[in-house]
């Protein structure tokens, strides 16, 4: 470790065993007797193969292919489903399903007033997760870090687990290349764009047409090759680029910033930002805004592995 404070200890219980940190998501219930059907032609993921409560994640996209939501969906039966997705984002993923909602029984509402608790970290497996009373676990491993969200109307901290500050999630989600909605997803963005790990996880290429599939299935014959890529920075200095703020390689702009935090591993910032393709990493960088420079390095992704 590089620093100390609450939130260089609670990264390294997050790294080495299992931390919690109380979240905000956004939660819809989709139920009815066309539940599945409909939302097989609205997400990119194989909505008929889901067992019960084995949650996936998967697109909701425009028709042309960009990204309205990127969301998690899990099967509670037959013909109900949940969908959850970041917090402030439920209203966009309501008002494009409810648009697409021709001729079908299928009812979609908001899920109020429950709470989440995320868990993450390599000991997560050793917690006793019904001391939470979740209603829901649903599996969240990301690239390098096991992780699971406990979520419910009085969902509470596992018995033995650690509390840590919001920001030490903030800085795993950063590690991992975990893309946020808002910062590196959104309407203009292509899920090739995002990374192998977010399509992998989130597209199935053997299912039927769902809305947006075209473009998604082009890029991926023509081997995936978008003009950027979503990459990990790791940058000398204490100052926070803004989202926005350039990366530059040899004195050219390559790319931008989408998301920065201070790093208790490197005692620096990490950092996630979309670079012109072109850029191998690992390659030498510097992050300029309004007069300041900071010199780092572009990595690829994820920043930690195990």
């Amino acid at each position: 470790m590089t620093s100390s404070g609450p939130i260089a200890h609670g990264y390294h219980a997050m790294r080495a065993d299992v931390a919690a940190v109380p979240i905000e998501r956004d939660l819809l219930l989709v139920s009815g007797s066309d539940a599945d059907t409909f939302l097989q032609g609205q997400l990119s993921q194989d909505v008929s193969t889901l067992a019960v409560v084995g949650p996936s994640w998967s697109f909701l996209l425009r028709p042309d292919g960009k990204v309205v939501a990127w969301l998690r969906i899990a099967r509670l039966g037959a013909d109900r489903f949940v969908l959850d997705v970041d917090a402030g984002w439920g209203q966009a993923v309501l008002e494009r399903l409810e648009r697409f909602k021709l001729r079908v029984k299928v009812e979609i509402e908001p899920i109020e007033g429950w709470s989440w608790v995320a868990l993450r970290g390599p000991g997560l497996s050793g917690v006793d997760l019904g001391s939470a009373g979740a209603e829901l676990i649903l599996p969240a491993d990301w690239p390098g870090l096991a992780g699971a969200d406990l979520v419910g109307p009085a969902v509470r901290v596992p018995d033995g687990v650690p509390e840590v500050p919001a920001t030490v999630l903030e800085v795993a989600r950063v590690e991992a290349g975990v893309p946020r909605m808002g910062a590196e997803l959104g309407e203009r963005t292509i899920p090739a764009e995002a990374g192998a790990w977010v399509v992998e996880s989130s597209v199935s290429f053997t299912k039927g047409c769902y809305t947006g599939q075209e473009l998604v299935a082009r890029i991926d014959a023509r081997g995936s090759h978008v003009p950027r890529y979503l990459r990990g920075l790791e940058l000398q200095g204490s100052e926070l680029p803004p989202p926005g703020a350039a990366v530059v390689v040899e004195a050219r702009e390559v790319g931008r910033i989408t998301s920065a935090t201070p790093s208790p591993r490197t005692g620096g910032v990490v950092a996630l930002g979309y670079v012109g393709r072109a850029v191998e990493p690992p390659a030498e960088a510097f992050v300029r805004w309004d007069g300041r420079e900071l010199p780092g390095s572009i990595r690829s992704l994820p920043l930690v592995v195990g």
